[in-house]
């Protein structure tokens, strides 16, 4: 009898026992670097290689969050059913985009929004990514006369109904957006219980880094709740078919607030950048699963909200630098569209020991490898001068097309000569010196055409084939840096 006692004793302290095991939280570890999961904490990343990155959090059991997306995605949104399939049996025709009534947005997602997909908007606070997000989406409810309203659900977690309410009133006139629901909410399950009721054809979440769900227990915008919270919007979007906008910050080191794995959950990830002081902004597309990630876009902010620039090279037509030194215009390429680019330059006597070397909207080090080449093929001692490089406008470009004009924009800064009003350029400039072919040739000499210049130099490379004839612009060709730079300065 005792030892029947005993043993059922014993069960009952293993039951009890698995009982808690199963209930005991689990934590995993993660860098905030580069998103790596490690079960253990680990001092030095073995992915991305950085020191104390690895941040502890609690994982939420999954089986909460699913039954819960599922029943938020199943009140008045049709599940889709996944199944296995040959790969003959696969329709190829797309999926109809969602038009955003923008053109540049509808440019950098790839041609619209595709149903069912998630994008994450980062940006620097106050740079305009909620004005940005809002102005679309009363442009796309405005558009219900015609019969293609659609129903917004605007979650936010920062700014009162008022607060939005004051903004939409300055950036759009309409009055009559009935299909545009603004919801002030942090918790995400009672964002899907909303969900529920107002069954919103397209779910903007402003900001993620303000929600939290029950389920991890740590305050909104820890790793823990960005990462569950966008898992679960996640789910929610792949299984109703609802498409999801979230906005999030970014560090001070220019990077998405939150686990690096966060860019990998999301389908699109669009950055909206500038320089505060600069009317300009450039949304630029970081990651996109639909389209390319070349793409941006180019916005001017007033006082009625973000104007779009379907002419980039606007941005040069309001300043004349006729007889000043240190301006060079380049026809750079971003995507598919052309536009012109002013470069200026700035060289000085280095007041100090070490010469200064800056750049603003371009890669600083191959501003020191144009300056090498300056200094070993062409002959200019720039050792002990400070050079200072900005693209007008606070744009950043990456073309190397670019690299012709800031040799010419610092060789005219040296001697205080300024390169004659009408002269445009285009080539990517090579070790030994030589201009070597850049793509697109035919399209940047359009765009110098239209504007009005008179003479652009191009990489001789690009000539053969070229019909000389169709343009009325007068083409340079050359081969090395010296041609160019004599071309200019004689």
């Amino acid at each position: 009898m005792y030892s029947l006692l005993e043993n059922l004793h014993f069960r009952s302290l293993i039951r009890n026992f698995a009982s808690n095991m199963a209930n005991k939280e689990k934590t995993m570890y993660v860098c905030e670097h580069c998103g790596q999961e490690s079960a253990k904490w680990i001092g030095k990343c073995p992915s991305c290689g950085q020191w104390n990155t690895f941040k502890e959090i609690k994982v939420a059991d999954t089986r909460k969050q699913v039954a819960a997306t599922a029943a938020a995605a199943s009140a008045g949104h049709q599940l889709r059913q996944n199944k296995v399939l040959r790969l003959k049996d696969i329709s190829s025709h797309d999926d109809p985009r969602i038009d955003m009534h923008d053109a540049e947005l509808n440019r950098v997602l790839g041609g619209g929004l595709v149903p069912g997909s998630i994008v994450l908007l980062g940006g620097e606070p106050g740079i305009g990514k909620s004005t940005l997000t809002l102005q679309t989406m009363l442009n796309i409810c405005d558009q219900q006369t015609t019969g293609e309203g659609r129903r917004v659900l605007y979650v936010s977690g920062e700014e009162s109904a008022h607060q939005l309410k004051m903004r939409a009133g300055r950036i759009s006139s309409s009055e009559s957006l009935d299909n545009f629901m603004i919801l002030c909410e942090n918790s995400l399950e009672a964002i899907f219980q909303h969900v529920k009721e107002v069954q919103p054809e397209l779910l903007v979440v402003d900001s993620i880094q303000t929600i939290a769900t029950e389920d991890v227990e740590s305050s909104a915008g820890s790793i823990a709740q960005v990462r569950e919270c966008a898992s679960a919007l996640l789910r929610f979007a792949k299984t109703s078919g609802v498409p999801v906008i979230l906005i999030g910050h970014i560090t001070k080191e220019g990077t998405l607030a939150g686990p690096k794995i966060l860019e990998h959950i999301v389908d699109t990830v669009i950055q909206f950048e500038g320089d505060q002081h600069y009317m300009y902004r450039i949304l630029r597309s970081i990651k996109n699963r639909f389209g390319s990630t070349s793409e941006l876009g180019i916005y001017e902010m007033q006082q009625t909200g973000l104007r779009q620039v379907s002419n980039p090279s606007e941005l040069l037509l309001t300043e004349n630098h006729d007889g000043l030194s240190g301006v060079a215009i380049s026809s750079a390429i971003e995507g598919v569209r052309p536009f012109l680019v002013e470069t200026q330059a700035l060289v000085s006597s280095a007041a100090y020991g070490t010469p200064q070397r800056s750049a603003t909207g371009f890669d600083q080090r191959r501003l020191n490898m144009l300056l090498a080449v300056l200094e070993k093929r062409v002959g200019f001692k720039l050792m002990q001068k400070d050079v200072f490089l900005n693209i007008a406008g606070g744009l950043r470009v990456t073309d190397m097309a670019m690299d012709l004009s800031v040799i010419a924009a610092v060789l005219s800064s040296n001697v205080d000569t300024p390169i004659e009003e009408g002269w445009c350029m285009a080539g990517e400039v090579g070790l030994s010196g030589e201009v070597r072919p850049v793509a697109r040739i035919e399209q940047r000499i359009s765009e110098a055409e239209k504007l009005g210049f008179q003479h652009i130099i191009i990489p001789k490379y690009n000539i053969s084939g070229l019909n000389r004839k169709k343009f009325s612009i007068e083409l340079v060709p050359v081969r090395k840096v010296e041609e160019a730079l004599r071309a200019l300065f004689g």
